[in-house]
């Protein structure tokens, strides 16, 4: 059974100088999609940001260093745990271009974008479906919000050949054309090059003959010189001279 309104908990949070829709306008719209995709949902993050930290986020986790419309984390909470879908971060200046481009409101072009994450923390994939996601997306524009559909301008995933390379400074771009053929080039060369071989010196160690069983060995004579006897005389000792006098 879908959760009450009370139990859906929205999380939002903005670090952009231009202002995007609240509780009021898209927390009805999440409500709807919590329980049309997903009615055991408890909680989603909505993040509003600017096109420095889209970018930055798009380059960390995408390996793509240019901003983006909308970026989706699924999160994976545990077996009875608070089932937090994830969050949906949207680029509120990207979509004031996209808005003024289709000649909407912002709100109207942030309401697509909300969808369009929405789907992505349901396991939805443009990517791979083969237009499944994108058709949906247009379906529930139609009957959650009774508009025509918004197209997505901004192209979904990497052209196909493109390559992602890594820079000196540890930063990733999407390179496409010759640079992407390059770095496949340098790829496959670098895989059928033979291994160089390390050239390993040998000190070669060279055994003295060990000494025979029973071989004397060599002794050396030192000479010293003859000690000299020493003659030893006699003392002579006197004989006591004899008092002449009383014994008492």
């Amino acid at each position: 059974m879908p959760v009450a309104k009370k139990d859906f908990k929205i999380d939002w949070s903005s670090r952009s100088e231009l202002r995007g829709p609240g509780e009021g306008s898209l927390g009805e719209l999440l409500l709807k999609l919590r329980d049309r995709l997903d009615p055991e949902a408890q909680g989603v993050s909505i993040s509003y940001v600017d096109g420095r930290i889209m970018r930055k986020l798009n380059r960390e986790h995408r390996g793509i260093n240019q901003t983006t419309d909308v970026l989706s984390f699924p999160s994976a909470p545990e077996k009875g745990a608070f089932k937090h879908l994830g969050d949906i971060v949207i680029c509120l200046p990207v979509a004031e271009k996209l808005a003024k481009k289709f000649k909407v409101s912002r709100r109207r072009e942030v309401e697509t974008l909300a969808i369009h994450g929405f789907l992505h923390l349901c396991g939805f994939d443009h990517e791979k479906d083969d237009g499944k996601m994108m058709g949906l997306q247009a379906q529930l524009e139609q009957e959650l919000l009774g508009e025509e559909p918004l197209r997505m301008s901004l192209k979904r995933g990497r052209k196909p050949g493109s390559k992602v390379k890594k820079l000196k400074d540890g930063t990733r771009v999407v390179v496409t054309g010759r640079a992407a053929k390059a770095l496949l080039h340098k790829e496959e060369v670098k895989k059928t090059k033979p291994a160089r071989k390390v050239k390993v010196s040998v000190k070669k160690v060279v055994e003295k003959p060990k000494r025979g069983p029973g071989r004397p060995r060599k002794t050396t004579v030192v000479a010293t010189a003859p000690i000299k006897a020493v003659k030893r005389t006699a003392k002579r000792t006197r004989a006591p001279r004899l008092r002449s006098g009383v014994i008492s």
